[in-house]
């Protein structure tokens, strides 16, 4: 594994772009075992004083009981050539069978969290509030629609703690 701890700040790229075309993995641990998830809703930000990250998983999700147990996760970011593999991991199961390793995608250790050693950067990331969406508080209406089965996401907003590039 070839990751370096780079200073966030001196991050450079697209986070729209990481994040809604490239997407990302969000990937947590629960009782020793490793979950992760394709995504493609969150972003970067600063709050609180700190820098955060933002995602949102829905509670029908496996990786969801993975969150909810643990106080951490990683969101790892991949080269287009991955893309097969994401979507692959984006569209089946932790609970059907070993879907990281039907994905071809290869676990590792970065500082102690998983991550993928297929990945370009790792955000070590630590929770710092989740909330579940509510019909309530959309002020716009027409992006319900995203919620015809009622099946709201829950938002994680979490410390971006260390940045690991290759």
């Amino acid at each position: 594994m070839d990751f370096i701890r780079r200073e966030i700040s001196s991050l450079k790229g697209n986070v729209f772009e990481d994040i809604g075309n490239g997407w990302m993995l969000i990937t947590a641990e629960k009782d020793g075992k490793v979950n992760t998830m394709t995504a493609s809703w969150g972003g970067f930000g600063f709050l609180w004083g700190k820098r955060v990250a933002f995602v949102f998983i829905r509670p029908q999700r496996y990786t969801y009981e993975f969150t909810e147990s643990s106080e951490y996760m990683t969101l790892s970011f991949f080269n287009e050539s991955e893309k097969k593999a994401l979507g692959y991991l984006g569209t089946h199961s932790g609970r059907d069978g070993d879907k990281i390793e039907k994905s071809g995608l290869h676990l590792c250790r970065v500082d102690g969290r998983a991550a993928f050693e297929d990945a370009r950067a790792v955000a070590l990331c630590r929770k710092l509030y989740s909330d579940m969406l509510k019909e309530e508080c959309f002020i716009d209406g027409s992006l319900l629609s995203n919620y015809e089965k009622k099946d709201f996401h829950r938002v994680y907003v979490v410390e971006v703690e260390s940045v690991y590039t290759k």
